[in-house]
C-alpha cells in the first residue's frame, strides 16, 4: 500500500528503533559475490592474508556506500549493536578483516545501505498496516534460502497489521 517500489516484498531486520526514529537492513536483496579482499580495498584497506568472499545485498535506499554486517551475537568488537540476544550489526571494516582471518562470527551477511525512518514514522507505516512483523529468528536472518525469504517471513508473521 505504501507506493515504494523499493519496499516490495523486502524483509527488513530491525536492527535500532526509538523515539528519534528507526533503522533497518533488508536482508532478502543478494545483489553480487565480492571477495572480502576487494570489499576492504574499496575502503583503503589493503590485507593480503584475508581469504573468502561473502554475498553483498542492498540493505535500502538510505546511504548505499555504508557498509553493515548483520552477524550472530558471538562476534563483538567496537561499534558493535546488539540486536537481540542471538543477532548484532557491526559497521566497523575491523569485521570485515576478522571473517577474512576466520576471527569472525559464525553466521553473517554484508549489506549495503539501509532502510530509515524518522521520529513516528515507522509508527505511522504500522498504523496504516503497510507492514507485517515476525520475530527475529536467526534461521530466517541467516539460513533460510534469500529466494525464499518472503514466503517463509509470511508464513511466520505474528501479527496481521
Amino acid at each position: 500500500m505504501m507506493g515504494d517500489p523499493r519496499f516490495a516484498d523486502t524483509v527488513i531486520l530491525m536492527v535500532h528503533h526509538t523515539n528519534e526514529g528507526a533503522v533497518g537492513i533488508v536482508i532478502n536483496r543478494p545483489i553480487e559475490r565480492r571477495s572480502i579482499k576487494s570489499l576492504l580495498e574499496a575502503t583503503g584497506d589493503h590485507d593480503p592474508g584475508v581469504e573468502g568472499d561473502l554475498v553483498v545485498f542492498a540493505g535500502g535506499p538510505v546511504q548505499p556506500e555504508l557498509g553493515f554486517v548483520v552477524h550472530s551475537a558471538d562476534y563483538h568488537s567496537l561499534g558493535t549493536l546488539a540486536v537481540g540476544l542471538d543477532v548484532a550489526m557491526t559497521a566497523n571494516k575491523e569485521i570485515l578483516r576478522d571473517i577474512g582471518h576466520h576471527k569472525g562470527p559464525k553466521k553473517s551477511l554484508f549489506a549495503f545501505g539501509y532502510a530509515g525512518w524518522g521520529p513516528g514514522q515507522l509508527e505511522s507505516e504500522i498504523d496504516r498496516h503497510d507492514w507485517f512483523t515476525t520475530t527475529g529468528d536467526p534461521k530466517l536472518i541467516f539460513d533460510d534460502d534469500r529466494g525464499n525469504l518472503w514466503d517463509d517471513a509470511m508464513a511466520r508473521r505474528t501479527r496481521e497489521l
